[in-house]
């Protein structure tokens, strides 16, 4: 069976369509502002046309520019930095461990009640399968990490430092900041 076209019922090209989604997705644009850059290259719509336009295919749009990312990042195999943060879910604590590459992208994200030897091999074993092995794994100096690649063969790979993992604390920040300003809500 044959993927439907989702342009089937629009008279609209779907390169108009798609130029208009991500001119408002991309630029700091208003839709009323991609309308009026689309009627100076001689397409007559409206603001609404590109909002539901915005609405019933960005996330189309979004899917297709991931996929081509996680294709681009696997590449990636020169060097990650690896990390563990606790965070509270429903009031338990959990570890959410990240994987990041070199140029700070987060390549992997896996979340566990517990910061051992198991998890760090489940989480290492999850990142090598969908990314491929990388050539240095930047460390902090949690011992689960040092079984957990000596059990899967790669200990002369593993660096750690007192400052070489910031790569992988600072990807932590946004995540950090978004749980502080989550309590603000609760309390009104």
């Amino acid at each position: 069976m044959t993927k439907r076209s989702p342009f089937k019922y629009f008279k609209t090209s779907p390169e108009i369509i798609r130029l208009a989604v991500m001119l408002y997705v991309r630029f700091p644009l208003s839709l009323r502002n991609v309308e009026d850059i689309l009627h100076e290259r001689g397409v007559d719509l409206s603001h609404e046309t590109v909002r539901f336009w915005w609405h019933r295919f960005g996330p189309m749009f979004a899917n297709e520019i991931r996929k081509r990312r996680i294709e681009g990042m696997k590449s990636s195999h020169w060097k990650w930095h690896l990390d563990e943060v606790f965070v509270k879910v429903n009031g338990e604590r959990h570890y959410l461990w990240r994987a990041v590459d070199h140029e700070g992208e987060v390549l992997e994200s896996f979340v566990t009640k517990t910061r051992d030897k198991k998890a760090a091999l489940k989480f290492l074993k999850k990142a090598m399968r969908k990314h491929g092995r990388p050539e240095i794994i930047v460390t902090d100096r949690l011992r689960s990490y040092g079984a957990a690649l000596k059990e899967i063969g790669a200990a002369k790979r593993q660096e750690t430092g007192r400052w070489l993992n910031n790569r992988a604390e600072n990807s932590h920040l946004p995540f950090r900041r978004r749980e502080r300003a989550m309590p603000r809500f609760r309390r009104m």
